[in-house]
């Protein structure tokens, strides 16, 4: 099979694509290095995802891309340097293969960030996704998996969160971006048959994790000594996803795409166990032998207070079973970020 995959060079398109090829298929890449966080992460994520020595030579973006997507591509995988907000540009990637599947990652991402850009995040997040959507149309391309996310649930009340739960009152441009997707993807199945599953991804951590999220940045500060930002009065909890766990639930909703038909469906991936930002920081110093030094800040806009998913639908439908807990999850980033921390 041949699989489109939008934000390939990212923490979880990489590790995607690690197992796509690992599995035998081939794999078309699609990221525009966003300046969101330091491109060259993004290169040595590309490099490990195809299993080439991260001993790459730095020398500025553009000819770093260049040099990357010249030593990358082969048979089996390709890569382009391509924005979704360019719909020429995506055509002609369609044009030039026959895609299978198409594996939509690629997104503005943050809460706090979307406050700040919120028409960027409708431009990438909303009309790059339907650029998608429009070029599968016209190519007959009828299976597509998108990443969704958890935000879309709010400060809801009722816990776990179920796929059925309203989600009409999202509190940030980030999460009404995603609820919109969602929202339009049911558009393009009905109207033109594409066969769907939006992925609500759970906080989702692991090795390759952003840099600008809570656990990474937490652990950097922690290991340097440097004091980490706290915001509330450590209440807040999550439910941490490890990636080996996303990466099993989406290759299994491309499993079951490809073995049925007339399907639009809305999963919860997360891990079913909740954690307390106290918690969280907790196991990270014990995890380090270092603790903390905390600076207490307010609450910020946007952010919401729990997230728990049920994921009955997702056991069910697509035999996902999420494996990793929470304190082995933290050793083993831990074990990965003190191999591979970029200074």
């Amino acid at each position: 099979m041949t699989y489109l995959v939008t934000g390939g060079s990212g923490f979880i398109g990489s590790h995607l694509i690690e197992r796509l090829l690992r599995n035998g298929h081939s794999v078309i890449n699609v990221d525009n290095f966003d300046d969101f966080y330091n491109y060259q992460i993004k290169i040595k994520n590309t490099l490990e995802s195809i299993g080439k020595i991260p001993d790459f030579e730095f020398s500025g973006k553009e000819a770093d891309i260049s040099h990357l997507t010249a030593i990358s591509q082969s048979d089996q995988y390709q890569l382009y340097y391509q924005d979704i907000r360019d719909k020429k540009g995506l055509e002609t990637i369609f044009r030039n293969h026959q895609i299978d599947l198409v594996i939509h990652l690629a997104a503005l991402a943050g809460v706090r960030p979307s406050i700040e850009r919120p028409l960027d995040y409708e431009e990438v997040n909303v009309r790059g996704t339907m650029n998608l959507w429009e070029l599968c149309k016209d190519f007959n391309i009828k299976k597509f998996v998108c990443a969704s996310s958890s935000s879309v649930y709010g400060n809801n009340e009722k816990t776990p969160f179920n796929e059925t739960d309203n989600v009409d009152h999202p509190i940030s441009p980030y999460a009404a971006t995603k609820k919109s997707v969602e929202i339009l993807g049911h558009v393009y199945h009905e109207l033109y048959h594409i066969d769907m599953i939006q992925l609500r991804f759970f906080t989702v951590y692991g090795p390759r994790q952003r840099p600008d999220l809570a656990i990474h940045k937490f652990t950097k500060l922690i290991s340097e000594g440097q004091e980490i930002p706290f915001y509330g009065d450590g209440n807040t909890a999550r439910d941490y996803t490890y990636i080996d766990d996303i990466i099993d639930g989406i290759t299994k909703s491309v499993l079951y795409l490809e073995a049925n038909a007339d399907i639009y469906e809305i999963i919860n991936l997360g891990e079913s166990e909740v954690v307390t930002l106290s918690e969280m920081v907790a196991t990270i110093e014990n995890t380090l032998g270092i603790s903390a030094t905390r600076k207490t800040l307010p609450m910020q806009p946007g952010d919401v207070q729990k997230t728990n998913a049920d994921i009955a639908k997702a056991r069910t439908l697509i035999g996902y079973k999420p494996d990793t807990d929470f304190q082995n999850g933290i050793k083993k980033f831990v074990e990965w970020f003190l191999r591979n921390d970029m200074k």
